[in-house]
């Protein structure tokens, strides 16, 4: 039987960091993991608000993309404030059905500091600390087995390495088409094996 690849959850409320965390993770996996964020899903590519409506497609929608990926042999990292009233169904269901491994990862930050954090970041989002508070849920859990915690006193190098370690990205092959058996990774491989004198 071919080897599953590796969904990886990360949420938090905002400001928490989970975004900047999820993208370095992915930078330092390289090609082969699928990045998805919460908000690029919704708002750019649907445009929906965040509603609790019964008739939201959001969380359906990010399952299924997410479901997607992992299908065609993508390692996943998947990040958003993912409320658990809103998406908890969703993730729960995508968790289960997913035959390899899953890790769900909880940045727990105090509302202060998110407030501080959102201030300090490299891409500013126009939102203010009291919209921040109306979202802002406390240890906000999907209650699945297994799902860590990362408090606030995580540094962000230290919240990168524990997602990379702990759900084995970190030392997880590539079985995508690119870089697995793609023609151009190839290329770049054998280039670069000449660069170095490594063969």
């Amino acid at each position: 039987m071919a080897e599953a690849p590796t969904l990886v959850i990360v949420r938090g409320n905002s400001g928490s960091g989970k975004t900047t965390t999820a993208r370095e993770v992915r930078r330092r996996y390289g090609r082969g993991c699928a990045l998805l964020e919460q908000d690029y899903l919704r708002r750019t590519m649907l445009r929906e608000h965040d509603s609790g409506s019964p008739e939201a497609v959001a969380p359906a929608f990010v399952a299924a993309t997410a479901s997607t990926a992992l299908s065609f042999g993508y390692h996943v990292v998947l990040e958003g404030i993912l409320h658990s009233a809103r998406y908890g169904e969703a993730l729960r269901r995508l968790v289960d059905a997913h035959p390899g491994p899953a890790h769900v990862f909880y940045l727990d930050v105090s509302y202060d500091e998110t407030v501080r954090r959102h201030a300090t970041r490299d891409e500013p989002i126009p939102v203010t600390a009291g919209q921040m508070l109306r979202w802002y849920t406390p240890r906000d859990l999907l209650g699945l087995p297994g799902e860590r915690v990362l408090p606030e006193a995580t540094t962000f190098a230290g919240g990168v390495a524990t997602i990379l370690h702990e759900s084995g990205l970190g030392r997880a092959a590539a079985l995508t088409p690119c870089p697995q058996r793609c023609a151009r990774c190839r290329e770049k491989a054998t280039g670069d094996a000449e660069v170095t004198g490594v063969r």
